[in-house]
């Protein structure tokens, strides 16, 4: 009879590396597509994928069945990755554009105008809570709907909407307390 993926985590979190093999077999597809949908970078959701299930493998032990389905958990592992990969590039690409030459032109002030509303809409997102910036991230970034979000962090259809609806409200006051209007 084939173990539960709860029994697989409590297989890998003592050191079972046949364990932890079957549970990407059992959830690498699911967790690949995932990791693409935030990502849609292929090379990009192979390395979020792997991440994860290295940090499936590191914290096994932290999985507590009486909280959820082990399958949601390394999901959220996987998303969290994926995350963290889109913030990665997005600062990469921003940094990219902050100290690449811009060419004289008539639009020279129109292209500082879009970096400082860049730099201050970056600023307005890293002083919101942690989970009202991640629904506004993933949504914007990962694309994903309002019932996507819901499924994919494991929690209620409505606290995804109270939390993507403060995190707007908070975005344009601080964004209004900036002098910037997005």
């Amino acid at each position: 009879m084939p173990r539960t993926d709860e029994e697989l985590l409590a297989a890998i979190a003592r050191g079972d590396e046949g364990a932890l093999a079957e549970l990407y077999d059992r959830l690498g597809r699911i967790a690949y597509g995932l990791a693409l949908r935030i990502l849609r970078d292929p090379a990009l959701a192979q390395d979020a994928v792997q991440d994860a299930f290295l940090g499936v493998w590191r914290t096994a032990a932290a999985f507590d069945p009486r909280r959820g389905k082990a399958q949601t958990w390394v999901l959220t592992l996987v998303h969290r990755r994926a995350v963290d990969v889109v913030r990665r590039e997005d600062r990469r690409r921003t940094e990219q554009l902050d100290d690449a030459p811009v060419a004289a032109s008539e639009s020279t002030d129109e292209e500082a105008s879009i970096r400082e509303q860049r730099r201050a809409v970056q600023a307005a997102l890293a002083r919101l809570p942690p989970d009202q910036r991640e629904a506004l991230e993933l949504s914007y970034y990962g694309g994903l709907t309002q019932s996507e979000l819901s499924e994919r962090l494991g929690i209620p259809l409505g606290t995804v909407k109270s939390r993507v609806f403060a995190g707007l409200a908070r975005l344009r006051d601080l964004l209004g307390e900036a002098g910037t209007t997005a």
